[in-house]
């Protein structure tokens, strides 16, 4: 396979506190790759720093065969690197549609906004029938819909999902991750950040345990869902 994202001896955090330490991990095209861990591992901190919105002290992160560590975010969405964030951060005011259009103000993404547009629709039929919707009325699980919705208008090589589960009614935390498993079946490489331990590791190809801001587990997420450190861990068994 062809490596999409490699991530090498990263280093990183906010004001002079080291947050992530030493992290190498990598992201094959056609992949999806969980990153697991207790709150406060340092999950969000990675995402943040590979797509340019926390500065790393050390390391680098080369994408699509390029180095851009440093680039600052909107760069990184222009090389096809995108962003579905903790918390979903969509515009609370404005609509449904408006805010899709939103992921499409890139130039890679700019001329493909009606077919993109459409494709998000197909994906999540219930916003075509609420685009004209104020984003911050619609139910946390919609909400979700839309910042994956706006992270696909970008045109994407590869999405990262932050948490998409966080917050949601167990009926659309399963929603939520089979949409992940048939965008990836489709072709889209995924990195996702979870604590949902156990529907992460069973979607993924390969994954990764983070505790205090390093990896100190890795393999087929196979492989993990059966180890005896995660199952105790994360899984309560």
């Amino acid at each position: 396979m062809t490596c999409l994202l490699d991530v090498s001896g990263l280093t990183a955090g906010y004001n002079g506190v080291t947050v992530v330490s030493d992290i190498s991990l990598h992201v094959d095209a056609g992949e999806t790759v969980a990153v697991i861990g207790a709150n406060g591992a340092g999950k969000t901190t990675l995402i943040r720093c590979i797509a340019g919105m926390v500065n790393a002290s050390s390391g680098r992160v080369t994408f699509n065969g390029k180095d851009i560590t440093g680039l600052s975010s909107d760069r990184t969405c222009e090389a096809g690197l995108a962003q579905s964030p903790e918390g979903r951060q969509l515009f609370a005011t404005m609509s449904v549609e408006d805010n899709l259009r939103l992921g499409a103000i890139l130039r890679r993404a700019h001329m493909h906004t009606e077919d993109n547009l459409a494709r998000v629709f197909d994906l999540f039929p219930v916003l075509k029938s609420r685009r004209r919707q104020i984003s911050g009325t619609l139910s946390g699980g919609e909400q979700q819909m839309v910042a994956i919705g706006r992270a696909l208008m970008s045109d994407p090589l590869l999405i990262m999902l932050d948490e998409p589960s966080l917050g949601l009614a167990p009926v659309m935390v399963d929603v939520m991750f089979d949409t992940i498993a048939n965008l990836n079946k489709n072709g889209m490489s995924i990195l996702l950040v979870e604590q949902n331990t156990a529907e992460s590791l069973a979607l993924s190809s390969r994954a990764y345990v983070m505790e205090n801001g390093q990896i100190v587990l890795q393999g087929a997420g196979s492989e993990l869902l059966n180890d005896d450190r995660v199952r105790h861990a994360y899984l309560g068994i």
